[in-house]
């Protein structure tokens, strides 16, 4: 990971991002405007009820990516499937009397970054609640729960009292000047926290929406652990809005890495969330009104990414207006409203024949956004078409739109070549993985820098993209690999109608609007998720 990577002021360099719609899922009713499916038989329309075929490539797909996060697990490891990988970092946390240990490493490093770890536990958590049907159907369901308790035990460890949040673990510095296994490891590995004095609304709030999302995913798996993370989301949510602040300006190290530009649209992610997952009134008055006219941006469509969750959340409170639209107020229904319009604005700017689509796309169709592996996502709300200035888009459109995308990762591109590693017959050998790089055998201490530079394929890339001393371009990162998730499991079978996502604000078994959108393709044309 290079020392620039994750600063705002990039975004004039673009890297290829594949931003593939899943499905709007929910109609239930037949749709009869004009369809662009124009020269082939439309798929059949989302139906409620049990997943239906399994797509086997999709299904394969989907295997690989959920592994990534079993490559990237820290801790004392239980059931471990990835044969190279060992106990690591059994002493995290411990100078300041917590455990640490458990949570995923960020990327092809060995740090822990709070902000993008907590963000990779919301996007599983929702993909879960999504599609965890689909998931279930071809047995992926289990992993994928348990990588996202694998950071949600992390996460809980780091809030030890109301208002203290451990945000980070490892020095970059330090452990950016070594090439070594995570079971190898000596270096010092000092932690960060933010608190009343030096605090972050941004991580906290992220932190927040997380095991507000994940107390949902497993509240009918074990209920004493859903009410624990809920409760730490309570508090988390009161921390990161009495002390405001944002963490970048508090430790101004980070702002080599991973920089938040702001935390007001964290504070109505997390409120989302917590509405969802406890049906309180006071977070939807939160987010509607006064904090939704002025944090919002409403009519202003945005991408989402793990610094800016205004898409997710414009998406995340239309399904209010579908499924619950009685508990809300007038005032606060127009304002629900505006949430979804502009979450449509964002499906426009993606679909390729809408007359506001994005210019930034490659000749083979792939969208292009910023340069480093920033993950950004679309959804769109249950509904029988989307109207893009005069043109009409229905799900089949969607779903055909979030088809070629994914299809584009996985072969039918220039190349043809998979970017998903460890995905078909042929896929990039050099991953910017440490781990990955190096032999189990081999005894590197922190010098490991041979394995960096040799032209030899990564001896560990049976899981898991080439130049490997090209981190812009060829790092793996797991918020990439959480969002690339949702996008399978929403593809994996025919019927797309989610029945997981119960919510304390909608009936169960409710079909669910979604259209789930992806990840990103740096510039190299692979794609750092295994």
């Amino acid at each position: 990971m290079g020392l620039s990577k994750y600063t705002k002021g990039w975004c004039s360099w673009l890297i290829v991002l594949c931003i593939a719609a899943l499905v709007i899922v929910g109609a239930i009713f037949a749709i009869k405007k004009k369809s662009h499916n124009s020269g082939s038989e439309p798929e059949p329309a989302p139906v409620p009820g049990s997943p239906g075929a399994v797509t086997k490539k999709y299904a394969d797909a989907l295997s690989v990516a959920i592994q990534f996060f079993d490559v990237q697990k820290s801790g004392k490891l239980v059931n471990n499937k990835i044969p190279w990988r060992g106990d690591s970092a059994l002493n995290d946390g411990k100078d300041a009397n917590v455990d640490l240990s458990k949570g995923l490493f960020d990327a092809g490093d060995h740090m822990k970054f709070g902000l993008p770890m907590a963000f990779t536990a919301t996007v599983l958590a929702w993909s879960i609640l999504e599609y965890g049907d689909q998931i279930a159907a071809v047995k992926q369901l289990e992993s994928a729960q348990d990588s996202l308790k694998w950071i949600t035990d992390y996460l809980v460890n780091a809030h030890p009292k109301e208002n203290v949040l451990f945000v980070q673990v490892g020095d970059p510095k330090i452990d950016h000047k070594c090439w070594e296994r995570p079971e190898s490891m000596s270096e010092e590995r000092p932690v960060t926290q933010v608190n009343e004095t030096s605090p972050g609304s941004d991580i906290v709030a992220e932190t927040a929406a997380a095991l507000a999302s994940a107390s949902m995913v497993f509240r009918s798996v074990d209920s004493t652990y859903s009410d624990l993370l809920l409760r730490h989301a309570r508090e988390l949510f009161k921390f990161a809005d009495k002390f405001r602040g944002s963490y970048s300006e508090s430790i101004p190290s980070v702002q080599t890495f991973y920089n938040s530009t702001g935390y007001l649209d964290e504070l109505l992610w997390a409120a989302s969330w917590l509405y969802h997952a406890t049906g309180e009134q006071s977070y939807l008055s939160y987010v509607t009104e006064t904090n939704g006219r002025v944090y919002a941006d409403w009519g202003k469509p945005t991408w989402f990414s793990w610094d800016d969750k205004r898409a997710g959340t414009q998406v995340l409170l239309s399904r209010v207006t579908i499924f619950s639209p009685k508990l809300a107020s007038t005032a606060e229904t127009v304002d629900l409203q505006n949430y979804r319009k502009t979450a449509e604005a964002v499906v426009c700017g993606l679909l390729p024949d809408s007359p506001s689509a994005t210019a930034s796309r490659t000749d083979g169709g792939l969208i292009w956004v910023e340069k480093w592996n920033s993950l950004d996502y679309m959804l769109t709300s249950r509904t029988p078409s989307v109207h893009c200035g005069g043109e009409t888009f229905t799900p089949a459109d969607l779903r055909k739109f979030a088809a070629s995308q994914v299809d584009y990762i996985l072969g039918d591109n220039p190349m043809k070549m998979s970017y998903l590693v460890g995905y078909g017959s042929r896929f990039p050998q050099q991953v910017h993985h440490r781990g990955a790089s190096i032999p189990v055998d081999a005894k590197t201490g922190c010098k490991g820098w041979q394995w960096l530079s040799s032209p030899d394929p990564n001896p560990n890339n049976d899981s898991f993209i080439d130049l490997r001393n090209n981190p812009m371009q060829t790092e793996p990162s797991t918020y990439n690999s959480a969002v690339f998730v949702g996008l399978l499991s929403g593809l994996v079978t025919t019927s797309s109608v989610p029945l997981t996502f119960t919510s304390s604000v909608s009936q169960p078994h409710l079909s669910l609007f979604v259209g789930l959108a992806l990840t990103v393709l740096p510039a190299t044309w692979t794609i750092p998720i295994c």
